[in-house]
């Protein structure tokens, strides 16, 4: 189907806009760049909001925490940011992560994890992981119920997939769920989705090809399943799991397919393919009717795994 008639006027008023494209800035320049995009929504009310740090590999870990108004206590998702391991922070994360909190009723901890060229790849895996393991033995402390989700978008997709292969492997926190959103999990850009969509959809080829080369530029690093969980040889004994994708996504077939291969290893799996909708849906839940349903539908998918 075309584009929804909301990102297509969104697309028009971008394409208009004057600008270097990401691959042509610095990680600081994209990184204002995206803090622009996705912008603070303190208005968008929570229970509690506390900032803590957590020890991790190279020192400490910063978390945001959000708590609903709703007594508790309630099940606890820890949310992994996008931005292709290169920009991104808890501040743009901060609108998903309120609105996640209240609508599913739910703990979230988003963690501030190191990010590329300045650390690279296992640097995000090693504090993201290190953060799951903090919030897994405080849970209690948080106001958890004791059940545990992962979650993220697009590289933070990644990130939630890698950390259920990580704590299956390695016997650690016993994940509950994880909500991928139209996450990263193969370094092939030779998709279809990716030859379709590959430009003028928000997320193009030559910014993942950017991402890549910041976040892991050894091509033989990237096929490390906590890299590219899509190249794990066994996606047995995972958690259950909703994988989120969308039609103009050069990230689509990828998702698709990994959702197709958890469940062809007999993990429990629901994949929804939005028609119409373009990469970083999430963004804009608060803004557009079309991306309000799958957020609504991806908060009633935690409920139900969570209670």
């Amino acid at each position: 189907m075309p584009l929804v008639p909301e990102y297509q006027a969104m697309l028009e008023a971008l394409a208009a806009e004057p600008g270097p494209p990401i691959p042509e800035m610095t990680p600081e320049e994209a990184r204002a760049l995206y803090r622009m995009m996705r912008p603070l929504n303190e208005d968008l009310a929570v229970g509690e909001v506390i900032e803590r740090g957590v020890p991790g590999p190279a020192g400490e870990v910063p978390l945001r925490i959000y708590r609903p108004q709703a007594s508790g206590p309630h099940p606890v998702v820890v949310y992994f940011h996008g931005g292709g391991w290169v920009i991104g922070d808890l501040d743009t994360a901060d609108a998903a992560c309120r609105d996640l909190c209240e609508t599913a009723g739910c703990v979230v901890a988003s963690v501030d994890y190191r990010l590329a060229p300045e650390h690279r790849f296992p640097a995000a895996v090693d504090d993201c992981y290190a953060a799951l393991e903090w919030v897994a033995t405080n849970g209690g402390e948080l106001g958890g119920n004791g059940r545990l989700a992962v979650a993220g978008e697009s590289a933070g997709g990644n990130l939630a997939a890698v950390l259920s292969l990580k704590a299956r492997d390695e016997a650690g926190p016993e994940i509950d769920f994880q909500l991928l959103l139209y996450p990263v999990v193969d370094h092939d850009l030779s998709r279809p989705s990716y030859v379709d969509n590959g430009t003028g959809y928000i997320l193009e080829t030559p910014t993942m090809r950017w991402f890549w080369d910041h976040y892991c530029p050894d091509p033989a690093s990237r096929s490390h399943p906590y890299a590219s969980p899509l190249k794990a040889t066994d996606h047995s004994g995972l958690p259950p799991a909703l994988v989120m994708t969308a039609e103009f996504d050069p990230l689509r077939d990828e998702g698709n397919l990994y959702a197709e291969t958890l469940a062809a290893a007999g993990t429990q799996v629901e994949a929804i393919c939005y028609d119409g909708l373009v990469h970083d849906f999430f963004a804009t839940a608060q803004q557009f009717k079309a991306s309000r349903a799958p957020f609504e539908t991806a908060c009633a998918a935690l409920r139900k795994a969570l209670r």
